[in-house]
């Protein structure tokens, strides 16, 4: 599962652009208990949002010029500006080229071959999120895709990434994990975009999935913060009992109640 023992393509940092900040902070407060720090006054309005004083995850304000209201997901690099020359000669995009952000590490923004935005993360000074698989936090995510094999071999050229296929109820899914490790590692996976109504008609994405006490509760909270429901509460059986939302921005993610390790 997700954790802040970050290897080289693992998720390591997550945020999200939205066009109120504050707006976005009051939500993401009243649903996970986070607290927004601002990144000083050089950060451009960027800032921590703090869950019991670890930084959970990024977000600023954006315009509609810097595209819709969403959350992107990073990935560990050792290199910004080679895994930014092997995203494009996988047939990736370059969105926003590798920089150095205040010598807190090197980020860049890329895309996928289907055109799916993605960051990386090259740590300096700031290692990654400090805090992931608790209430409140990162603990899986989910790419959305038309095509898993191709996706999966961009990946791979990339980051180096293992997917293999796990069974539940109703089918197989496709699992994440980074090289050279073991299924505990795994920290996301793939769907594909065709089979699933309520995806089918976004587009090809990543939806973070954040981890809650009370799935339920979480989801009523969300809507009486003005947030909106895309999947109900569904339990998945030794998955856990989940949810989609969007925030009142239009933001997609989702919560999950994870079920308890099996043995």
């Amino acid at each position: 599962m997700l954790t802040t023992r970050f290897v080289t393509g693992a998720p390591n940092w997550l945020d999200v652009g939205t066009p109120d900040i504050d707006g976005a902070t009051s939500f993401y407060g009243g649903l996970f208990g986070w607290e927004f720090q601002s990144a000083g006054p050089d950060a451009g309005g960027y800032g921590f949002f703090q869950l019991s004083g670890k930084t959970a995850a990024g977000g600023m304000q954006t315009t509609p010029e810097q595209g819709p209201p969403s959350w992107t997901v990073y990935f560990q690099s050792p290199d910004a500006e080679a895994t930014a020359k092997a995203a494009e000669q996988a047939g990736g995009r370059v969105l926003l080229p590798p920089m150095d952000v205040m010598g807190q590490g090197h980020m860049a923004i890329l895309a996928d071959q289907a055109g799916v935005p993605f960051g990386i993360w090259q740590p300096g000074r700031n290692k990654g999120l400090e805090v992931a698989g608790d209430p409140g936090s990162l603990c899986w995510i989910e790419l959305y895709t038309p095509d898993i094999a191709r996706a999966a071999a961009f990946y791979d050229k990339v980051f180096g990434w293992e997917t293999s296929a796990g069974s539940f109820p109703g089918g197989t899914y496709t699992c994440i994990n980074p090289a050279g490790t073991g299924p505990e590692a795994m920290f996301g996976g793939a769907v594909p975009l065709q089979d699933d109504p309520t995806e089918a008609e976004s587009g090809a994405y990543w939806l973070p999935y954040f981890e809650v006490e009370d799935t339920d509760a979480t989801v009523a909270e969300a809507q009486r913060l003005g947030g909106k429901v895309r999947m109900p509460p569904t339990d998945l059986e030794g998955v856990g009992r989940m949810a989609k939302l969007t925030d009142p921005y239009g933001a997609r993610f989702a919560v999950i109640k994870s079920a308890p390790p099996q043995g």
